[in-house]
C-alpha cells in the first residue's frame, strides 16, 4: 500500500499524479476507501506541491525532520494546561521554533540529508525571503 500511494506523491507532474491516484483507487479502494477520500479531499493542497522541484519535494516528503519538529512542540505544550488565549499559544510555539536545535546539526534541519540542496533550491525559488548566512 505505501508503495503504490508513494507512486503518488513522487510524480512527476500533476497529470501523472491523478494517474497514480486513480491507479491506486482501482487497486485499494474497495480495502481502503478512507486513504482515498483523504486524498481527494486533500487534493487542492497538494497539487501545488508538485510544481516544487523534484530534489527540494524529496526533502519535504521525508518527513522525519518535521515528525521531530512536531515532537519537540508537543513536549513544550504539553504540561502547560490551557493557554488564555490564542496569542499565548502561539508566542510560545514561536519561542519553542526559535529555540529547537537538532542534535545531529546545529540549527534545526541541518542535519537533515540534502538540506543544503534543498535550501539552496529555496533560496532561488523565494529570493531575499530565506537568509543564507
Amino acid at each position: 500500500v505505501a508503495t503504490a500511494m508513494r507512486t503518488i506523491y513522487t510524480a512527476p507532474t500533476v497529470d501523472g499524479a491523478e494517474l497514480a491516484l486513480k491507479e491506486f483507487d482501482q487497486q485499494f479502494g474497495t480495502q481502503y476507501p478512507g486513504a482515498i477520500d483523504v486524498w481527494r479531499g486533500a487534493w487542492p493542497e497538494f497539487v501545488p506541491f508538485l510544481d516544487y522541484p523534484v530534489e527540494l519535494r524529496k526533502i519535504v516528503y521525508t518527513t522525519n525532520a518535521i515528525e521531530s519538529i512536531n515532537f519537540q512542540l508537543r513536549k513544550i505544550t504539553k504540561n502547560r494546561g490551557h493557554f488564555p488565549d490564542k496569542d499565548a499559544a502561539m508566542k510560545l510555539l514561536y519561542l519553542g521554533l526559535r529555540n529547537i536545535s537538532s542534535e545531529r546539526g546545529g540549527y534545526s534541519g541541518t542535519g537533515t540529508h540534502n538540506w543544503t540542496v534543498a535550501l539552496n533550491t529555496l533560496a532561488r525559488l523565494f529570493p531575499g525571503r530565506i537568509p543564507l548566512c
